[in-house]
């Protein structure tokens, strides 16, 4: 009976430490966002590009309400086409936020370190704001 108190609290220890491990670990949504495959054309925001904005983007520390490093949040649509200069509906070419996921800029996205977007993701990216940057 004396030992069934240690045990226990080992037990709940156990598991709260897995609990709080699991949830600091995103790489389980960067490995499933990259295996969504958006469309060549009719790209939507809240299913392709959000989903991948959150996971490799807006991430803590980066593009979050929080930080929100350069002063630009990716975290919802408005934020992320508050600025004409990030994302220029229409204008692939002359949006900052395809140039810098293209790896075209002085700052190129994401930094070094960080997982990087696939050639998919950016061309969705890419789709979506030469379609018009829709919130769709």
């Amino acid at each position: 009976m004396k030992y069934q108190l240690p045990i226990a609290f080992f037990f709940i220890s156990a598991f709260v430490a897995t609990c709080f491990i699991s949830a600091c670990d995103d790489t389980s949504n960067i490995t499933n966002i990259d295996s969504v495959v958006i469309p060549a054309q009719n790209v939507s925001y809240s299913q392709h590009i959000q989903p991948v904005l959150t996971a490799k983007c807006a991430r803590s520390g980066c593009h979050d309400d929080q930080t929100h490093v350069s002063n630009l949040s990716l975290t919802s649509y408005s934020n992320t086409t508050a600025d004409y200069l990030v994302v220029a509906p229409g204008l692939p070419q002359n949006s900052l936020l395809v140039l810098s996921v293209q790896g075209l800029t002085t700052s190129p996205m994401p930094p070094i370190g960080y997982p990087p977007l696939t050639k998919n993701q950016i061309d969705g990216i890419k789709t979506w704001v030469k379609e018009g940057a829709k919130n769709n």
